[in-house]
């Protein structure tokens, strides 16, 4: 699981006067300020990249720095342009960001061409190229181009093969970003080294998306709670009525495979709901046992009774890793079974490792987030780290720097 890292950056590969490509995650939320300009509404990921870029600049390095933000399709959209965000970056550096409207070619090379120790360029959004998320090889020579280093500090996408993330570090000499490293450094501590016991927490929508990680959860955890709609996929599968709520239908027969297994972890599935016809906080709703949902009534949340079992086996932990709510927590009160597991884990002097995506966000509402051990700020690619995958951004940074 160990990657190269900043702190192997010396001799040849020293980053002093080094024109450095650093993939960053700075997909983040934009909108319209009161004057109509396009704003970044929330810096987080912005801010996460800073240690590693001040490390650079401090060290003389040249930045291009390149990311996506939003689904443009592979073709520009002003509306999703990196502009803003890099302005907005060189207000957090306290330092000039240079931009440049186009992430290879010509300009690119001539801006880069004249970058001195201490400058940084922001390229335009990568996916504005179809062949970012194909990893065209062509693609990715061309954003090598203008580098002599790679720096990887984007742990929300390493789960992708894109010409960014795995394409050019097969061609420049790479590391990864203290950002990478911390993710790297905190799945390491808690899947490979557990304190034990070790609860799993799974949750979210549907079984089909987290097949892997049940698998691999059931083999290292001691105890493995499913709430959320996935749950409600294994009622169906045992046969018990779930009303009108959200099945997966697709994944009914696997469900019943990890129902029948007996080795690995205990399973634990709830015992009551929270149910209520729509999704609305001010839809009247019932506290119903796992056997009294019908339609048209649908389970939107975890019950007491499940609630407090998870929550004692919270208690019992030295080791606890969660990936997905257990209800519609946006949605009060459906909210309760999240916001209560999320305090339990931060109550509890255990180690915690909780997933990006829904999952972070549902820490932050319950207002727990700096009293967990660690917060990933990767959905898709923390979903992949607890289901055992090498993820391919982090595998081609092993080896010897340069190889």
């Amino acid at each position: 699981m160990d990657v190269r890292t900043l702190d192997d950056l010396v001799g040849d590969f020293a980053p002093g006067g080094k024109r450095i490509f650093v993939r960053v995650d700075f997909n983040v939320p934009l909108e319209r300020d009161a004057a109509g300009a396009i704003v970044v509404a929330d810096e987080r990921r912005i801010a996460a990249s800073l240690p590693t870029l001040r490390w650079l600049l401090e060290r003389g390095a040249a930045l291009i720095v390149a990311s996506h933000v939003g689904r443009p399709e592979g073709r520009p959209d002003p509306a999703l342009s990196m502009k803003p965000i890099a302005d907005r970056l060189a207000a957090l550096l306290g330092r000039p960001v240079g931009f440049v409207p186009s992430s290879i070619g010509e300009t690119v090379l001539a801006r880069s061409s004249r970058l001195q120790p201490g400058d940084v360029l922001v390229l335009e959004n990568l996916r504005f190229h179809d062949g970012e998320e194909a990893c065209d090889p062509e693609l990715a020579r061309a954003l090598a181009a203008p580098a002599e280093l790679y720096v990887n500090d984007a742990f929300g996408t390493c789960h992708r093969a894109h010409a960014s993330v795995t394409g050019v570090p097969g061609i420049l000499p790479g590391v990864a970003g203290r950002l990478v490293e911390v993710e790297v450094a905190a799945f390491k501590k808690a899947m490979h080294e557990p304190a034990r016991p070790v609860v799993a927490i799974l949750g979210g929508a549907k079984i089909g998306d987290k097949i892997g990680t049940i698998r691999h959860l059931r083999k290292l955890a001691d105890h493995l709670l499913i709430g959320g709609g996935m749950a409600c996929t294994f009622q169906r599968a045992q046969g018990l009525p779930v009303g009108a709520s959200l099945v997966d239908i697709a994944a009914l027969d696997v469900a019943r495979e990890i129902l029948a297994e007996r080795d690995g972890a205990q399973l634990h599935l709830p015992t009551d709901w929270i149910i209520a016809k729509e999704i609305s906080s001010s839809a009247p709703y019932q506290i119903v046992p796992l056997d009294e949902v019908a339609d048209p009534w649908r389970a939107l949340d975890i019950g007491p009774r499940t609630i407090n079992e998870f929550v004692g086996l919270i208690k019992e932990s030295a080791t606890v890793l969660w990936n997905g709510p257990m209800g519609v927590f946006e949605t009060p009160p459906f909210d309760r079974g999240t916001l209560e597991v999320a305090v339990a884990i931060a109550e509890h002097p255990c180690v915690s490792l909780v997933g990006g995506g829904d999952t972070a966000r549902a820490a932050k509402k319950a207002r727990v987030v700096d009293r967990l051990t660690h917060v990933s700020t990767g959905g898709g690619a923390s979903l992949d780290m607890l289901s055992g995958i090498d993820l391919p951004g982090l595998a081609v940074l092993r080896g010897r720097l340069g190889a």
